[in-house]
């Protein structure tokens, strides 16, 4: 964020004010950017990439990694280097810098997913190639699975917070060397884990940006973790013959009999749950009456999925994470249809709770295990202070979005820390000038992040930040096989999209944001 620094100074009665902006040096050469100084920075290479010949970046394997065939058409400066701003740790980062007359003025910083430890070469080309600088860092780790944080703590600091604040502090001088003067506006849009990493840098790093996305957050990530543990236990500890075991093939009759219960309660049939909270749905409205069929669930499958809806809790009933919404059946697969728990979940057990690789889920508690990943690594993971007041007074602006489908990221959880924020701040009047909150019906995880035509959350946060308009709805488009078949507001959180009452139900402009009176 830009400051203006004015010097009052007096000469013979006469009064100068001097207004001094950033600094305006003579822009450097990509090459000479290897001489860049900084206490824990090694700038390994900086080259000036030309076009053509097209220049395909290095391949990263794994789901995340770079997309088979992804080429980079623009000319651009390429930064490669690491800091090790502590003994153990070595964070590495790539900065792409556009060419001056193609650069936007701003920086846009790319996140990571899960416990990925790779440059995120796709995000990279895709920011760069829109006139964005930008960074990308592998968090501090090259190893694949989770095994990398045994024995590790710095690593641990790195993935959890210090990696991208690290990086962002050496985009930025980069950013001012190579082009002789700072960002305008320097931004973070991210989901999922890369949504933790945006929560963690305005509660911890109020300043490194202007405006924020964090979209699906894994917020507060070792009750997420513990939460998302028990959930897979609670599916899977006795195995897939067990009598309480829910098959796959029965995911679509639950999500109907979930529809039924609570899709029109807003008014519009749509095949989707307005607001999960206000459901009151029962999976023993479909318990079989003997045996087990196809359409309905045994009594101890309904046990399963009313355990699963109400998510982890402690011995007092005091919530530990929230549980999978009504109308997210569908997505239930990834934690618990086993034969084993999600990847994700176990392997943060295995490696950084317990730093055991044979560590067994079947074992899990989750009233010790919980507290005990908290005592042992909340200090460096958890993004949970809702004091946000020096990020608002930086002038700073946060969108947090959720969608109510996502059953990675179970959604309900972040509502609490909204409200949190609003205690802490003295209320939503104190909040609304800097947070929104928006609670996306009928989507899976991240909708609209490799997608923005779906749900283009940085748009509103660029307006908000650059031109004072705050966002009160952002449109969303449902979209199946490349066309859009529904578009409808979401809406600034409490509030939802309410039908006028005429005209079409798939069309934006027939819906209002308001209270929910159903």
């Amino acid at each position: 964020m830009h400051k203006r620094k004015t010097i009052m100074c007096s000469c013979c009665s006469l009064l100068f004010v001097l207004t001094f902006l950033p600094d305006a040096r003579a822009q450097q050469t990509c090459e000479s950017l290897s001489a860049v100084k900084s206490p824990g920075l090694s700038i390994v290479a900086a080259n000036a990439i030309k076009t053509p010949p097209d220049f395909y970046p290095p391949r990263t394997g794994g789901v995340f990694g770079t997309p088979a065939g992804l080429k980079v058409s623009n000319p651009f400066c390429r930064v490669v280097g690491y800091i090790e701003p502590a003994p153990g740790s070595h964070i590495g980062f790539e900065i792409w810098l556009p060419e001056p007359a193609a650069w936007n003025q701003r920086f846009l910083a790319v996140g990571n997913p899960g416990f990925i430890g790779s440059i995120s070469f796709g995000g990279l080309a895709r920011i760069m190639e829109e006139g964005y600088a930008t960074a990308s860092t592998d968090t501090g780790h090259l190893d694949p699975g989770y095994d990398w944080s045994i024995g590790k703590p710095e690593r641990v600091a790195d993935w959890g917070h210090r990696a991208v604040h690290e990086t962002t502090v050496a985009a930025k001088k980069l950013i001012r060397a190579y082009y002789g003067k700072a960002q305008d506006y320097a931004y973070w849009n991210s989901c999922h884990n890369g949504g933790n990493q945006g929560l963690n840098e305005v509660q911890r790093y109020p300043d490194d940006y202007d405006g924020v996305v964090a979209g699906d957050p894994a917020y507060y990530v070792t009750r997420l973790q513990s939460g998302s543990e028990y959930l897979s236990w609670i599916a899977l500890k006795d195995g897939v013959e067990a009598p309480g075991y829910i098959p796959p093939a029965k995911y679509p009759v639950l999500h109907r009999a979930a529809l039924d219960a609570c899709d029109a309660r807003d008014g519009v049939r749509d095949d989707m749950i307005a607001d999960p909270t206000r459901c009151d749905f029962d999976p023993a409205s479909i318990q079989c009456p003997a045996g087990d069929a196809a359409s309905c669930l045994t009594a101890p499958q309904v046990d399963t999925a009313r355990r699963i809806y109400a998510g982890a809790k402690f011995a007092d009933g005091s919530p530990i994470y929230s549980g999978f919404e009504p109308g997210s059946e569908l997505g239930w697969g990834m934690m618990a249809a086993g034969p084993e728990p999600l990847g994700i979940s176990n392997g943060f057990f295995q490696g950084m709770v317990f730093e055991d690789p044979e560590w067994d889920f079947r074992t899990f508690d989750v009233e010790i295990h919980t507290r005990q990943a908290e005592r042992k690594l909340g200090a460096a993971l958890d993004g949970k202070d809702p004091d946000l007041s020096e990020f608002k007074g930086q002038g700073g602006k946060l969108i947090i979005y959720q969608s109510w489908g996502e059953t990675a990221v179970p959604p309900r959880t972040i509502t609490g820390y909204y409200q949190k924020v609003n205690d802490a701040l003295g209320g939503v009047e104190q909040t609304r000038d800097f947070l929104r909150l928006f609670m996306v019906p009928g989507m899976g995880m991240c909708p609209g992040f490799s997608n923005p035509a779906a749900f283009d959350a940085l748009s509103a946060l660029r307006a908000w930040v650059e031109e004072g308009k705050a966002p009160d709805r952002i449109e969303s488009a449902y979209i199946n096989q490349g066309r859009t078949y529904r578009t409808r507001p979401v809406c600034a959180y409490p509030e939802v999209a309410i039908y006028k009452g005429s005209g079409s139900t798939d069309a934006t402009e027939n819906f209002t944001c308001g209270a929910a009176d159903w």
